[in-house]
């Protein structure tokens, strides 16, 4: 090795400060400006405070400031040209390679690679089984039984809550999204296609309904798949939301789309989606509050008028959105995923949410029977301008008879309308409407707070059948520690559940419980689903 050389001379006059310098890390010596370095022996000591190039030198160089004056020393300056600043005689230019780390200090720790780690021999005593054979979920006491307790379903890590609180709410309890672990793959698909199923179905799902966990290097593998897959590189270690990661997810999977939507106002296309925003048509104002109930007669604590929360259901939301956008569904979802009208993790439309146990689709579905909205027998017209009238039950969908829709439209404040002929597939219908509703059921609803996601699940049939899930709830160990995933009984949340909208507005915020707080108020995506429709998938 060359003996260390000085390249110092006497210092110049000022000159402006050079722009060749060099701000990232020499990749062969690991230094970079700020790095405490040694040159020369017995050595001398310093700072690199600029690393570039200097004219007749074909290497790099370094710019020091010692710790002490050195008789050659300059002010930052080399044969008059500035290259940084410091005080007269302490400043030192040496080519880069002949600068050691200061052996006075422990060389720093190399920063752990935290998507590498999860395949590291650290993970191993957290690690999760592999299972080929189908597993379908449990449901009841079972279920609670299965999962509840600490190290409990979907291990976090490197941001990964998205991800884990979609997974446990669409596949821990519940079937009806089976069929995507299932579906066939092409030949022409990606390669990563089958990777995908394989990794989704025999390290995700299965062992989570069989044993009740799943590490974090299982859900790092479908993330990495995630992330070669599309042009985004970010699935791996930054934080996404539900929906990003769904839609990428069964794109990578090439199943069929979950929802078919068609306007009735427009000739357009189907439209074919995973997942569909709720969009009110205005945000809406505090409500002015009708009298509060007698405490006295009420389980509930009640909030004075001032205070009133601004509430809507899930049933409401819905039929509002497709309201005012004029769509329909094609055809009845098996499973139903609704995103609730909020805008990053800050902004929400409402105060509160409620969950709508059980959603009527069945005025929402095109081609399908339907009865008058005042007499009961087959809908043949739809008015799309009668929702809000306030003379004729105000925010419900109005369909009527041929007979209704002439004596509701012979008003002078209605003959602007404009009904819309209800299709019926085969033609008109002249027989009995038996009046069958197409009803989805409540399943799974994700949360988010401050850009952490969380899961209620229904486990079971009864009204206080709820689990909660929290992929991070705890920590072992610091920057380098694993988190423990946990999942509670939530029972309580079910009360709060079976109440009204009118009743949810009435309670006081503050009076609500942490978990019913985090459901009602934070509540991010709904999940509905038709185990029947699910069989035909």
């Amino acid at each position: 090795m060359d003996k260390p050389r000085v390249l110092n001379d006497a210092p110049g006059p000022l000159s402006p400060d050079c722009d060749d310098g060099l701000d990232g890390e020499n990749p062969e010596m690991g230094l970079e400006v700020g790095s405490m370095v040694e040159v020369n022996d017995p050595p001398l000591f310093g700072v690199i405070h600029w690393i570039g190039q200097i004219g007749g030198i074909p290497e790099l160089v370094a710019g020091i400031e010692l710790d002490q004056e050195l008789t050659a020393g300059t002010d930052g300056s080399y044969l008059g040209e500035r290259h940084f600043r410091c005080p007269a005689n302490k400043g030192l230019f040496v080519k880069l390679r002949n600068c050691r780390r200061d052996s006075r200090f422990p060389a720093p720790e190399k920063p752990v690679n935290q998507v590498e780690r999860c395949n590291s021999i650290a993970f191993a005593e957290w690690g999760s089984e592999r299972v080929e054979e189908h597993t379908p979920p449990l449901q009841g006491e079972e279920a609670k039984e299965l999962y509840r307790g600490w190290k409990r379903g979907i291990q976090g890590h490197l941001n990964s809550c998205y991800l884990d609180a979609s997974l446990f709410s669409l596949f821990s309890c519940c079937s009806s999204v089976d069929w995507v672990l299932l579906w066939p793959c092409s030949p022409s698909d990606s390669p990563h296609c089958d990777q995908a199923q394989d990794l989704l179905r025999c390290e995700i799902v299965n062992p989570l309904r069989r044993f009740g966990y799943v590490c974090a290097s299982k859900t790092m593998a479908l993330r990495r798949l995630l992330e070669a897959e599309s042009s985004d590189a970010g699935f791996t270690n930054q934080e996404k939301d539900p929906e990003e990661f769904l839609n990428k997810l069964f794109q990578l999977l090439r199943v069929e789309p979950l929802l078919k939507i068609r306007s009735v106002t427009q000739a357009q296309q189907l439209q074919e989606c995973h997942l569909y925003q709720l969009f009110p048509p205005s945000i809406p104002l505090s409500p002015s509050s009708p009298a509060p109930l007698s405490p006295s007669l009420s389980p509930d604590p009640l909030s004075f008028p001032a205070a009133r929360m601004r509430v809507s259901s899930v049933q409401t939301l819905l039929e509002t959105s497709f309201h005012h956008a004029g769509l329909k569904f094609s055809e009845a979802p098996s499973c139903l995923s609704l995103l609730m009208p909020r805008f990053g993790k800050n902004f929400k439309m409402f105060d509160a949410i409620l969950p709508s146990l059980t959603i009527d689709i069945t005025d929402l579905l095109d081609d399908t029977l339907r009865q008058c909205s005042i007499c009961q027998t087959v809908a043949e017209w739809e008015c799309l301008q009668c929702y809000e009238d306030l003379d004729i039950t105000p925010g419900h969908l109005k369909q009527y008879c041929h007979t209704c829709n002439t004596q509701v439209h012979t008003h002078r404040n209605r003959h602007s309308h404009s009904p819309l002929k209800v299709s019926v597939a085969g033609g008109p219908w002249t027989g009995p409407l038996h009046g069958t509703r197409q009803r989805l059921t409540l399943f799974a609803v994700t949360c988010i707070e401050t850009s952490h996601y969380v899961s209620f699940v229904k486990h079971g049939p009864h009204p206080d059948d709820w689990l909660f899930f929290d992929s991070m709830a705890d920590r072992e160990g610091g920057e380098n520690g694993f988190n423990v995933p946990q999942v509670r009984a939530c029972p309580e949340v079910g009360r709060y559940l079976s109440l009204s909208e009118e009743r949810l507005g009435r309670l006081d915020p503050a009076s609500l419980s942490e978990p019913a707080r985090r459901l009602l108020c934070d509540a991010y995506m709904c999940l509905y689903h038709s185990p029947e429709l699910s069989l035909y998938k």
